[in-house]
């Protein structure tokens, strides 16, 4: 793994003080090696993906879990269409696996019509219930268990009001979502964001894709007309891809809001959502526990524990917008 492209703060922060890791180390438990097996849905050397790894390497050393000691982690990275993510379900499967750790709504899928028994620990799960992974978030139920990405649908919502608040001119919202692997058909997130609009009386499109050169036809078609604004919930598809959905926007000049902070850390406009790799690091405690012989049944499904929304000055200089004070000063980070 390499993390050239980290950045010092960010790598910084997720490390945590280095004295507190030789306590952990100090709990490393003896006996036989154990084996997790890790799918995720961003490319190896995707600078989150990165920091996700990290995160939960964290995580699992914080419990007495050491790589090469007393665990080993099989990797399977940018598994995002239909038949890359059952390559990667295969790979690992074959390796037997005592947990698995899966990243996204499209790799949960094809990992429950692939076990029915063997222990997964999701991460960054819109709708568990619906997508039919747990009984309920209390008790699962089954041999799934996790972490979602947000609390509610109506998600959705708030990204419309900020994304008025920000560009009073859009009148025209896109809204990206893949509707093969995207929870709900894409439509969980969706409808929410189309309620909203309509309330603001701003008409919305949706933009379906389930690859790159669908995502260039779709923005580009959108942006034809005027004063128009983008919506790109955290799906399958849009993760990977965000790049490209970055370029087109500012090449289209189009306002538009994102669900992660590092959509603006490549040049994105705002975002709302969680803190994503700490996800990843409270999953650990799942793979932990599970390890030691708990079941995912018992272990409630948990809910992110902390919001943030962050402007880009710099980008909404570009675009020509002016924010708001009242924006700004609501801001748990702005990007100068």
């Amino acid at each position: 793994m390499q993390f050239d492209q980290l950045k010092r703060r960010e790598f910084i922060t997720l490390l945590g003080s280095a004295a507190a890791w030789p306590l952990a180390a100090n709990a490393q438990r003896s006996g036989r090696m154990q084996r997790i097996g890790f799918i995720s849905a961003m490319a190896e050397k995707d600078p989150q993906g990165q920091l996700n790894v990290l995160a939960f390497q964290k995580g699992l050393l914080e419990r007495g879990l050491n790589i090469g000691q007393n665990l080993r982690i099989d990797y399977r990275f940018g598994a995002v269409g239909v038949e890359t993510i059952r390559t990667a379900v295969a790979d690992i499967l074959a390796t037997s696996p005592e947990v698995i750790l899966a990243h996204g709504t499209a790799v949960t899928t094809v990992l429950q019509k692939q076990t029915q028994t063997g222990p997964v620990v999701f991460t960054v799960v819109s709708d568990p219930v619906g997508s039919g992974f747990i009984q309920s978030f209390a008790r699962p139920g089954g041999n799934l268990t996790g972490f979602t990405n947000f609390l509610e649908p109506s998600m959705g919502a708030k990204w419309v009001e900020l994304l008025k608040e920000i560009a009073p001119g859009v009148s025209r919202v896109g809204i990206l979502f893949n509707p093969h692997l995207a929870a709900g058909g894409g439509m969980y997130f969706t409808r929410p964001v189309e309620a909203s609009a309509a309330s603001l009386g701003v008409k919305t499109v949706r933009l379906p894709v389930q690859s790159s050169a669908d995502i260039g036809q779709a923005i580009n078609a959108f942006a034809q007309e005027p004063d128009g604004g983008l919506i790109a919930p955290p799906y399958n598809t849009t993760l990977p891809h965000r790049d490209l959905i970055l370029v087109l926007a500012a090449q289209h000049r189009l306002p538009a809001v994102y669900p992660y902070r590092f959509f603006l850390t490549s040049g994105g406009l705002m975002s709302y959502g969680m803190d994503y790799a700490d996800v990843f690091r409270r999953a650990a405690e799942y793979v932990d526990r599970i390890l030691n012989g708990e079941k995912p049944a018992d272990l409630p499904v948990q809910t992110p524990t902390k919001f943030e929304l962050v402007i880009n000055l710099k980008t909404a200089n570009a675009l020509g917008l002016t924010v708001p004070p009242s924006l700004l000063a609501i801001a748990d980070e702005v990007i100068e």
